[in-house]
């Protein structure tokens, strides 16, 4: 009981990886895929990032501006109507910085322009615009795949929690089940589910595999895992001779560690974007001899979904056995 009280989950019912990793030398490649590694920052440092590219951009174009009004005099000729200035208005390092903003953000105040007497200053407004067209396009780019992310819809496709992933009768055979719903109007398109179970175990050789994967068979061959995700939906895996708990036990089961990954994915109908939603179950999680709730009722010549009863289950009879030794007293 200790050991599963300290053991770390694989994922969190949340269907967050609890997978951290460390020690990558080669974190240029990174850099090489800017785009994804800007939208994956945290909110607060996509914010400081967004800023700083603009920050750093004005200030550096105001430093140029500055420095090339202080070397052709145009600081020290203000005012003097027989002066020819490169920039006008430029008198110290605030209105060049002003002069940067206006310019990237064209605003144009009227106060500050590049006059027709200096070929750099074109030279220089010119690469600021290309520079700010760069920034604008990379920046609001960004910010509208962050926004607009699946990972944030997947957070209205649920999964039955908290010690809700049952085992049962169906149809003469014992099945593993739990369930799925979706909040929303607007359904997933084309929505797979699969699942993977993730035990460790030690091969014949002595070898020692830590979290090996190994599928569950959700209906693959008959089409099955394939959902019109309408209404809440039971997810069955049937404990066949295949299955890796064929010779599982109601009291086996309480020895057992392993966790259960469910994977439900599909197309979001609104953007056409692929989102993906994860839940785990550990061994603990899972009621021998429950079965879920009905939650769906017709009223008023329509189908209604109460999800106050998405979660609740009730006992069955179900024998204490395991799938192979029901399989064999038959």
């Amino acid at each position: 009981t200790a050991n599963k009280q300290q053991r770390q989950r694989y994922v969190t019912k949340m269907g967050k990886c609890q997978v951290n990793l460390g020690r990558i030398h080669e974190k240029k490649r990174f850099l090489s895929d800017i785009f994804t590694t800007i939208v994956d920052l945290k909110y607060r440092w996509f914010l400081f990032v967004f800023m700083m590219c603009y920050i750093i951009t004005w200030v550096v174009f105001g430093i140029i501006y500055f420095f090339d009004a202080w070397v052709r005099d145009d600081v020290n000729h203000i005012g003097d109507p027989e002066w020819k200035p490169c920039i006008e208005n430029v008198d110290n390092f605030i209105s060049a910085l002003l002069f940067s903003v206006e310019s990237q953000r064209t605003i144009g105040y009227g106060s500050r322009i590049v006059t027709a007497n200096c070929t750099e200053g074109v030279i220089l407004l010119m690469a600021q615009s290309i520079v700010g067209s760069m920034i604008d396009a990379l920046m609001v780019g960004c910010m509208f795949v962050k926004i607009s992310r699946p990972k944030k819809r997947a957070q209205t496709l649920i999964f039955s929690k908290n010690k809700k992933c049952v085992i049962s009768h169906r149809d003469e055979k014992l099945c593993l089940m739990f369930r799925i719903g979706d909040l929303r109007d607007s359904h997933m398109v084309d929505a797979k589910i699969r699942a993977k179970l993730i035990k460790s175990r030690q091969t014949k050789e002595g070898e020692f595999i830590p979290l090996e994967q190994s599928e569950l068979n959700l209906g693959y061959d008959t089409g099955e895992d394939r959902l019109f995700l309408v209404e809440p939906q039971i997810i069955c895996h049937v404990i066949s001779e295949h299955s890796p708990f064929w010779e599982m036990t109601a009291e086996s089961l309480k020895r057992e560690q392993f966790e259960i990954i469910v994977i439900l994915e599909g197309i979001v109908e609104a953007t056409g974007m692929t989102c993906q939603a994860r839940t785990s179950y550990t061994e603990d999680e899972i009621l021998w001899g429950h079965r879920f709730e009905p939650c769906m009722t017709l009223e008023k010549g329509a189908f209604r979904v109460d999800y106050s009863r998405f979660e609740k289950t009730f006992e069955v009879q179900t024998p204490a056995a395991s799938a192979r030794e029901m399989h064999e007293l038959k």
